[in-house]
């Protein structure tokens, strides 16, 4: 049966991050991808220009037309701006019993411009983590959904997982991009323990889209039957080679894409 997995997000106009990069991440880990827009951006390399909200009503529908339709084995659930919508999502969830779920709370794009209404940050705490199988926040967003100090060392990551746990997720993993030193480590806590996964980190300013690629491919992976260590393993494996192969492109004067289909052509 053909591994199918539907984004729920933002729309990237240029194309690095978004219900855009989450296509082409589940189009090169070999899972036929649908998608529920919820978000129009108009937003390029350098930052975000502005957002055209859709509507709550048809973004139900959206997800309603796939649900109906797809045998859709797993979900990535990104940007999220208003309380309506978020609202919309979770029904829509439970609607269609989707169980593997997996929630990037998307609150600040790579270029600093804030993407999630500060109204919009209970619906996500309280609709939307309890829903999901795991929560991929990077340092800020991790810290900010609980309200606590950005951690900056794994002690701190781990408390910080640890506080978001009692929000109702099955597992946290805190990713270390926004952090310093010679790795990248991204912490995976769960009730049952801790586990770590490191990459070396790359000199690069093509880091646009990196936390849609990487909530992304653990949900493609996921839709092929990974369990949930294994499919975080590969998914840092996969964005870790396509951040190291973005000076391959040469996309905008800014913070530019990672290169989504390395494996399959140079750029």
């Amino acid at each position: 049966m053909t591994a199918i997995a539907v984004t729920i997000a933002g729309s990237d106009s240029s194309g690095g991050a978004g219900i855009q990069a989450d296509l082409k991440t589940f189009s090169a880990l070999g899972v036929y991808g649908a998608s529920v827009i919820t978000a129009l951006t108009a937003q390029n390399t350098l930052g975000v220009q502005a957002i055209h909200d859709v509507p709550a009503g048809f973004v139900a529908q959206q997800i309603d037309s796939v649900f109906s339709d797809l045998s859709v084995r797993a979900v990535k659930i990104g940007m999220l701006s208003q309380p309506d919508v978020i609202a919309a999502v979770a029904e829509g969830l439970d609607r269609h019993g989707a169980t593997r779920v997996v929630v990037d709370p998307v609150m600040v794009a790579t270029s600093g411009d804030r993407l999630l209404a500060p109204a919009a940050v209970d619906n996500l705490r309280n609709l939307l983590l309890p829903r999901a199988v795991i929560v991929t926040p990077n340092l800020p967003e991790a810290a900010a959904l609980v309200d606590m100090p950005v951690p900056h060392d794994e002690a701190a990551m781990q408390a910080v997982a640890e506080r978001i746990l009692t929000l109702g997720p099955k597992a946290v993993l805190v990713k270390g991009g926004h952090g310093h030193g010679p790795e990248s480590t991204d912490l995976l806590v769960t009730p049952e323990g801790i586990r770590r996964f490191s990459a070396p980190r790359v000199a690069t300013k093509n880091t646009h889209g990196t936390g849609c690629t990487l909530s992304s491919a653990i949900a493609a992976l996921l839709a092929r039957g990974a369990t949930l260590e294994e499919a975080v393993a590969g998914g840092k494996a996969y964005v870790s080679a396509a951040i190291a192969a973005s000076e391959r492109l040469s996309i905008g004067a800014g913070h530019g894409p990672v290169h989504h289909f390395h494996q399959w052509w140079v750029g």
